[in-house]
């Protein structure tokens, strides 16, 4: 029997992806329309329902994060879907290290406080939810990742734009491999618990590791270069984007990774995209002299 998936947000990173992995697995995929405002209408007959809504650049998340909760909470429960949420790691705070499933929520900025009231939200609110929880997003698309508009901003001029010290190791997922996740999560969410905080492993590496590995890919030498967190400073009174972003600039100067332990445990036989896939998936077409070049967009946030 078809199952059905609803996607909330699909032209966004998870929504597209997810759209990708759920279509090639066979399920039947219905799209919500933020224009018709009745997600309970639409989630009616779905089995699980893809949260991928974000407000774009951080926009006013104390507001709109709890509405878009109470929303999915609702359609869950009157169609009976399961919810998939692609958490983050804003929880936790600056506090260094392998994240796990127990490690403790300690944020310490207003936007990890969101996230950890909007996770009790869907804790309590008696709908299966699973979230599966991940370090910055790359995709391949360039859409919005924090390759395309940060780290790989400047490579056409030979430099690679760092957020943090070089040598901090960060916690990185490459989105249609969680959007492959997320399907086999789906398809299992029988044998889960009604609430699941599943760590999403990814990779995890260096921005000096990353310039090696894009130096020996390309042949090519590359400077790396701060990122200008001075000009947010000077523009966040008078810009939203700038002044969430650098509320969050302790995350990139933060080492850590994502444990592995209790992903591996559920899905032992997923097969992760290889690191250098993952490393390269940034570089934008025409530093090849054959390829054409991939558009970029605009919002460097993390999902």
């Amino acid at each position: 029997m078809t199952q059905t998936v609803l996607i909330l947000g699909g032209t966004g990173k998870i929504g597209r992806h997810a759209t990708k992995a759920f279509e090639n697995a066979g399920w039947t995929v219905r799209q919500y329309d933020r224009k018709t405002n009745d997600m309970t209408r639409a989630a009616m007959g779905a089995d699980v329902i893809v949260n991928g809504l974000n407000p774009p650049n951080y926009h006013n998340w104390a507001k709109i994060i709890p509405q878009i909760t109470a929303q999915v909470t609702v359609a869950a429960k009157a169609s009976g879907a399961t919810v998939i949420v692609p958490a983050n790691l804003y929880n936790f705070g600056n506090n260094p290290g392998t994240i796990d499933e127990n490690t403790p929520h300690r944020p310490h900025t207003r936007k990890g406080e969101i996230r950890v009231a909007m996770e009790k939200t869907y804790a309590e609110s008696g709908v299966q939810t699973i979230l599966l929880r991940a370090g910055n997003f790359i995709d391949p698309d360039g859409n919005g990742d924090i390759m395309s508009v940060a780290t790989m901003r400047n490579i056409r001029k030979g430099k690679l734009t760092y957020m943090g010290p070089p040598a901090t190791l960060q916690a990185y997922c490459y989105a249609p491999d969680w959007a492959r996740a997320a399907v086999m999560l789906a398809e299992r969410r029988h044998q889960l618990a009604p609430f699941e905080d599943i760590p999403f492993p990814g990779h995890a590496f260096t921005n000096n590791q990353l310039k090696d590995a894009i130096e020996t890919h390309t042949g090519r030498s590359f400077k790396l270069t701060p990122f200008p967190w001075w000009a947010m400073r000077l523009l966040s009174p008078f810009w939203e984007l700038a002044r969430e972003l650098g509320e969050m600039r302790y995350l990139y100067a933060l080492p850590h990774q994502v444990s592995a332990t209790k992903f591996n445990s559920i899905l032992p036989d997923f097969k992760a995209t290889d690191i250098a896939t993952v490393m390269y998936a940034g570089l934008p077409r025409d530093i090849y002299p054959d390829e054409p070049m991939r558009p970029r967009t605009q919002v460097p946030v993390q999902q």
